[in-house]
Protein backbone atom coordinates (compact mmCIF):
# COMPACT_ATOMS: atom_id res chain seq x y z
CA UNK A 1 0.00 0.00 0.00
CA UNK A 2 1.08 3.26 -0.50
CA UNK A 3 1.35 6.16 1.82
CA UNK A 4 -1.92 7.85 2.72
CA UNK A 5 -0.94 11.43 0.80
CA UNK A 6 -0.19 9.41 -2.11
CA UNK A 7 -3.33 7.09 -1.86
CA UNK A 8 -5.80 10.40 -1.27
CA UNK A 9 -3.97 11.79 -4.58
CA UNK A 10 -5.06 8.07 -6.58
CA UNK A 11 -8.58 8.41 -5.05
CA UNK A 12 -8.68 11.97 -6.09
CA UNK A 13 -7.65 11.76 -9.82
CA UNK A 14 -10.40 8.38 -10.26
CA UNK A 15 -12.95 10.51 -8.91
CA UNK A 16 -11.67 13.86 -11.34
CA UNK A 17 -11.65 11.16 -14.44
CA UNK A 18 -15.47 9.91 -13.30
CA UNK A 19 -17.04 13.34 -12.89
CA UNK A 20 -15.19 15.08 -16.22
CA UNK A 21 -14.74 12.50 -18.33
CA UNK A 22 -11.08 12.59 -18.63
CA UNK A 23 -8.24 10.30 -19.41
CA UNK A 24 -6.37 8.41 -16.22
CA UNK A 25 -2.99 7.72 -16.12
CA UNK A 26 -2.25 6.04 -12.82
CA UNK A 27 0.35 7.34 -10.71
CA UNK A 28 3.81 6.19 -10.84
CA UNK A 29 4.55 7.09 -7.16
CA UNK A 30 1.77 4.33 -6.45
CA UNK A 31 1.71 0.80 -6.36
CA UNK A 32 -0.11 -0.95 -9.40
CA UNK A 33 -1.91 -4.10 -7.13
CA UNK A 34 -5.22 -5.67 -7.45
CA UNK A 35 -5.04 -4.88 -3.58
CA UNK A 36 -4.43 -1.07 -3.71
CA UNK A 37 -6.89 -1.13 -6.73
CA UNK A 38 -9.83 -2.25 -4.35
CA UNK A 39 -8.96 -0.12 -1.75
CA UNK A 40 -9.15 2.71 -3.97
CA UNK A 41 -12.49 2.09 -5.40
CA UNK A 42 -14.44 1.33 -2.20
CA UNK A 43 -12.68 4.51 -0.94
CA UNK A 44 -14.45 5.98 -4.15
CA UNK A 45 -17.49 4.14 -3.31
CA UNK A 46 -17.66 6.11 0.03
CA UNK A 47 -17.33 9.48 -1.07
CA UNK A 48 -20.09 8.91 -3.75
CA UNK A 49 -22.49 7.00 -0.81
CA UNK A 50 -21.55 10.03 1.84
CA UNK A 51 -22.60 12.22 -1.44
CA UNK A 52 -26.77 10.64 -1.67
CA UNK A 53 -26.10 8.03 -4.28
CA UNK A 54 -27.54 4.69 -3.82
CA UNK A 55 -25.67 1.43 -4.21
CA UNK A 56 -28.16 -0.83 -6.50
CA UNK A 57 -25.87 -4.14 -6.48
CA UNK A 58 -22.29 -4.87 -8.67
CA UNK A 59 -21.06 -5.47 -11.96
CA UNK A 60 -18.29 -8.72 -12.30
CA UNK A 61 -16.52 -8.27 -14.97
CA UNK A 62 -13.86 -10.78 -16.91
CA UNK A 63 -15.51 -13.91 -16.39
CA UNK A 64 -15.42 -14.70 -20.15
CA UNK A 65 -12.15 -16.42 -20.28
CA UNK A 66 -12.31 -15.85 -24.27
CA UNK A 67 -11.31 -12.51 -23.72
CA UNK A 68 -8.61 -12.53 -21.17
CA UNK A 69 -6.02 -12.48 -23.96
CA UNK A 70 -7.67 -10.07 -25.70
CA UNK A 71 -7.11 -7.51 -23.01
CA UNK A 72 -4.59 -9.37 -20.71
CA UNK A 73 -6.67 -9.55 -17.80
CA UNK A 74 -6.68 -13.36 -16.38
CA UNK A 75 -9.01 -13.19 -13.46
CA UNK A 76 -12.44 -11.72 -12.94
CA UNK A 77 -12.80 -8.26 -10.84
CA UNK A 78 -15.73 -6.97 -9.39
CA UNK A 79 -17.26 -3.05 -9.12
CA UNK A 80 -20.35 -1.15 -7.73
CA UNK A 81 -23.36 -0.80 -9.61
CA UNK A 82 -25.11 2.59 -8.78
CA UNK A 83 -28.67 3.58 -9.13
CA UNK A 84 -28.04 6.31 -11.16
CA UNK A 85 -26.85 4.33 -13.62
CA UNK A 86 -29.57 1.63 -13.59
CA UNK A 87 -32.40 1.47 -15.80
CA UNK A 88 -35.05 -1.32 -15.31
CA UNK A 89 -37.21 -2.59 -18.15
CA UNK A 90 -40.67 -3.92 -17.95
CA UNK A 91 -42.02 -6.66 -20.18
CA UNK A 92 -44.48 -3.85 -21.22
CA UNK A 93 -41.78 -2.11 -22.71
CA UNK A 94 -41.35 -4.61 -24.70
CA UNK A 95 -38.18 -4.37 -23.36
CA UNK A 96 -36.51 -1.57 -25.61
CA UNK A 97 -34.47 0.88 -23.33
CA UNK A 98 -32.30 4.05 -23.97
CA UNK A 99 -28.63 5.21 -22.76
CA UNK A 100 -27.06 8.37 -23.25
CA UNK A 101 -23.55 8.18 -24.13
CA UNK A 102 -22.44 12.19 -22.71
CA UNK A 103 -19.89 11.33 -20.16
CA UNK A 104 -18.51 8.41 -21.54
CA UNK A 105 -15.09 7.70 -22.50
CA UNK A 106 -14.94 4.98 -25.46
CA UNK A 107 -17.79 3.22 -24.13
CA UNK A 108 -18.70 -0.38 -25.18
CA UNK A 109 -22.02 -2.82 -24.87
CA UNK A 110 -22.18 -6.26 -22.99
CA UNK A 111 -24.86 -8.97 -23.43
CA UNK A 112 -25.07 -10.30 -19.53
CA UNK A 113 -26.88 -12.40 -17.49
CA UNK A 114 -28.71 -11.04 -14.28
CA UNK A 115 -29.39 -12.05 -10.46
CA UNK A 116 -31.34 -10.32 -7.74
CA UNK A 117 -31.24 -11.76 -3.89
CA UNK A 118 -33.66 -12.62 -1.70
CA UNK A 119 -31.54 -12.35 1.02
CA UNK A 120 -27.50 -12.97 0.99
CA UNK A 121 -26.26 -16.50 0.53
CA UNK A 122 -24.26 -17.60 3.51
CA UNK A 123 -20.96 -17.60 3.76
CA UNK A 124 -18.88 -20.63 1.83
CA UNK A 125 -22.53 -21.39 0.50
CA UNK A 126 -23.15 -24.29 -2.34
CA UNK A 127 -24.93 -23.83 -5.70
CA UNK A 128 -28.09 -25.06 -3.87
CA UNK A 129 -27.63 -22.47 -0.69
CA UNK A 130 -26.71 -20.03 -3.25
CA UNK A 131 -29.70 -21.11 -5.66
CA UNK A 132 -32.17 -20.73 -2.92
CA UNK A 133 -30.82 -17.00 -2.19
CA UNK A 134 -31.79 -15.55 -5.72
CA UNK A 135 -35.07 -14.06 -5.97
CA UNK A 136 -35.15 -13.91 -9.90
CA UNK A 137 -32.99 -13.84 -13.05
CA UNK A 138 -32.63 -11.52 -16.22
CA UNK A 139 -31.09 -10.58 -19.37
CA UNK A 140 -29.34 -7.24 -19.21
CA UNK A 141 -26.86 -4.89 -21.25
CA UNK A 142 -23.88 -3.64 -19.00
CA UNK A 143 -22.42 -0.51 -20.74
CA UNK A 144 -18.95 -0.13 -19.47
CA UNK A 145 -16.20 2.44 -20.58
CA UNK A 146 -12.51 3.43 -19.30
CA UNK A 147 -10.46 6.41 -18.59
CA UNK A 148 -7.52 4.35 -19.77
CA UNK A 149 -7.26 5.51 -23.24
CA UNK A 150 -7.41 2.81 -25.94
CA UNK A 151 -8.70 0.10 -23.94
CA UNK A 152 -5.48 -0.78 -22.44
CA UNK A 153 -4.71 -1.46 -18.85
CA UNK A 154 -3.78 -3.70 -16.35
CA UNK A 155 -6.12 -5.78 -13.67
CA UNK A 156 -5.15 -3.32 -11.18
CA UNK A 157 -6.74 -0.51 -13.34
CA UNK A 158 -9.80 -1.71 -14.25
CA UNK A 159 -10.26 -2.62 -10.86
CA UNK A 160 -9.55 1.02 -10.01
CA UNK A 161 -11.64 2.23 -12.73
CA UNK A 162 -14.85 1.39 -11.13
CA UNK A 163 -14.81 -1.76 -12.70
CA UNK A 164 -15.00 -0.50 -16.09
CA UNK A 165 -18.64 -0.41 -15.47
CA UNK A 166 -20.79 2.63 -16.57
CA UNK A 167 -25.09 1.67 -16.78
CA UNK A 168 -27.07 -1.60 -16.78
CA UNK A 169 -30.01 -2.02 -18.31
CA UNK A 170 -31.47 -5.50 -16.61
CA UNK A 171 -35.08 -7.12 -18.62
CA UNK A 172 -38.02 -8.33 -17.26
CA UNK A 173 -37.21 -10.61 -14.11
CA UNK A 174 -37.99 -14.11 -14.32
CA UNK A 175 -38.81 -15.34 -10.85
CA UNK A 176 -36.77 -18.74 -9.74
CA UNK A 177 -39.62 -21.37 -9.10
CA UNK A 178 -39.70 -22.78 -5.83
CA UNK A 179 -37.93 -25.66 -5.20
CA UNK A 180 -35.81 -25.48 -8.36
CA UNK A 181 -33.19 -28.20 -9.16
CA UNK A 182 -29.59 -26.03 -8.81
CA UNK A 183 -28.37 -28.51 -11.14
CA UNK A 184 -30.95 -27.77 -13.38
CA UNK A 185 -30.41 -23.99 -13.10
CA UNK A 186 -27.01 -24.25 -13.83
CA UNK A 187 -27.25 -26.17 -17.03
CA UNK A 188 -30.11 -23.91 -18.54
CA UNK A 189 -27.91 -21.14 -17.77
CA UNK A 190 -24.89 -22.78 -19.05
CA UNK A 191 -26.74 -23.85 -22.17
CA UNK A 192 -28.40 -20.93 -23.42
CA UNK A 193 -27.57 -19.05 -26.45
CA UNK A 194 -27.56 -15.35 -27.19
CA UNK A 195 -27.21 -13.59 -30.59
CA UNK A 196 -26.08 -9.86 -30.03
CA UNK A 197 -27.37 -7.24 -33.55
CA UNK A 198 -26.24 -3.64 -34.50
CA UNK A 199 -29.09 -1.93 -36.49
CA UNK A 200 -30.18 -5.57 -37.20
CA UNK A 201 -26.92 -7.15 -38.36
CA UNK A 202 -25.65 -10.17 -36.44
CA UNK A 203 -22.84 -8.89 -34.67
CA UNK A 204 -21.80 -12.44 -31.97
CA UNK A 205 -22.99 -15.37 -31.19
CA UNK A 206 -22.54 -16.04 -27.45
CA UNK A 207 -23.17 -19.00 -25.00
CA UNK A 208 -23.65 -19.05 -21.25
CA UNK A 209 -20.93 -21.21 -20.68
CA UNK A 210 -18.32 -18.20 -21.64
CA UNK A 211 -18.59 -16.99 -18.52
CA UNK A 212 -16.55 -19.01 -16.03
CA UNK A 213 -18.46 -22.07 -17.41
CA UNK A 214 -22.07 -20.54 -16.39
CA UNK A 215 -23.93 -17.24 -15.11
CA UNK A 216 -24.37 -19.32 -11.81
CA UNK A 217 -20.63 -20.29 -11.40
CA UNK A 218 -19.69 -17.10 -11.96
CA UNK A 219 -22.03 -15.29 -9.63
CA UNK A 220 -21.00 -17.86 -7.01
CA UNK A 221 -17.12 -16.67 -7.67
CA UNK A 222 -17.88 -13.14 -7.06
CA UNK A 223 -20.03 -13.83 -3.89
CA UNK A 224 -16.84 -15.53 -2.51
CA UNK A 225 -14.44 -12.96 -3.78
CA UNK A 226 -16.36 -10.32 -2.40
CA UNK A 227 -16.00 -11.52 0.91
CA UNK A 228 -12.55 -12.00 0.88
CA UNK A 229 -12.08 -8.31 -0.26
CA UNK A 230 -10.56 -5.94 2.70
CA UNK A 231 -13.22 -3.55 3.36
CA UNK A 232 -15.63 -4.52 0.90
CA UNK A 233 -19.74 -3.80 1.89
CA UNK A 234 -21.88 -7.00 2.61
CA UNK A 235 -24.52 -8.50 0.20
CA UNK A 236 -28.06 -6.95 0.80
CA UNK A 237 -31.40 -8.27 0.36
CA UNK A 238 -32.44 -7.11 -3.24
CA UNK A 239 -28.34 -6.68 -4.60
CA UNK A 240 -28.34 -7.06 -8.09
CA UNK A 241 -25.26 -8.78 -9.45
CA UNK A 242 -24.44 -9.42 -12.96
CA UNK A 243 -22.38 -11.91 -14.19
CA UNK A 244 -19.88 -10.73 -17.25
CA UNK A 245 -20.36 -10.93 -20.87
CA UNK A 246 -21.51 -13.39 -23.05
CA UNK A 247 -19.78 -11.91 -25.92
CA UNK A 248 -16.64 -9.74 -26.22
CA UNK A 249 -17.60 -5.92 -25.26
CA UNK A 250 -18.42 -3.88 -28.92
CA UNK A 251 -17.87 -0.57 -29.26
CA UNK A 252 -21.17 1.64 -29.26
CA UNK A 253 -21.36 5.06 -31.26
CA UNK A 254 -25.30 7.69 -30.84
CA UNK A 255 -27.97 6.27 -33.83
CA UNK A 256 -27.05 2.68 -33.24
CA UNK A 257 -29.60 0.24 -32.17
CA UNK A 258 -28.59 -3.06 -30.55
CA UNK A 259 -30.63 -6.09 -29.75
CA UNK A 260 -30.98 -9.63 -28.50
CA UNK A 261 -32.34 -12.86 -28.98
CA UNK A 262 -32.45 -15.55 -25.98
CA UNK A 263 -32.63 -19.39 -26.95
CA UNK A 264 -32.42 -22.11 -23.82
CA UNK A 265 -32.89 -25.47 -24.98
CA UNK A 266 -34.11 -26.06 -21.31
CA UNK A 267 -37.41 -24.71 -20.42
CA UNK A 268 -35.86 -23.01 -16.85
CA UNK A 269 -34.37 -20.30 -19.13
CA UNK A 270 -37.32 -19.99 -21.74
CA UNK A 271 -38.77 -17.03 -19.64
CA UNK A 272 -35.53 -14.68 -20.31
CA UNK A 273 -36.33 -12.51 -22.97
CA UNK A 274 -34.00 -10.50 -25.41
CA UNK A 275 -33.26 -6.92 -25.22
CA UNK A 276 -33.47 -3.62 -27.52
CA UNK A 277 -31.54 -0.67 -26.74
CA UNK A 278 -30.97 2.38 -28.52
CA UNK A 279 -28.13 4.93 -28.30
CA UNK A 280 -28.33 8.56 -27.61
Amino acid sequence: MSSPLLFSSLVSDLSRARLHAEPLRWPATVPSDVGTAYAAALAVREERCAAGERAAGYKVGFTNRNLWPRYEVYAPIWGTVWQGGLTLIDAGAPNIGKVRLEGLCEPRIEPEIVFCLRFPPPPACTLAQLVDAIDWIAHGFEIVHTHFPGWKFTAAQAVADAGLHAHLLVGHPVKLTAGIAPDALVQALAGLRLRLYVDGELKEEGVGANVLDGPLQALLHFVEALRATPGAPPLLAGDLITTGSLTDAWPVQGGQIWHTDIQSPDPVAEDLEGLCLRFE
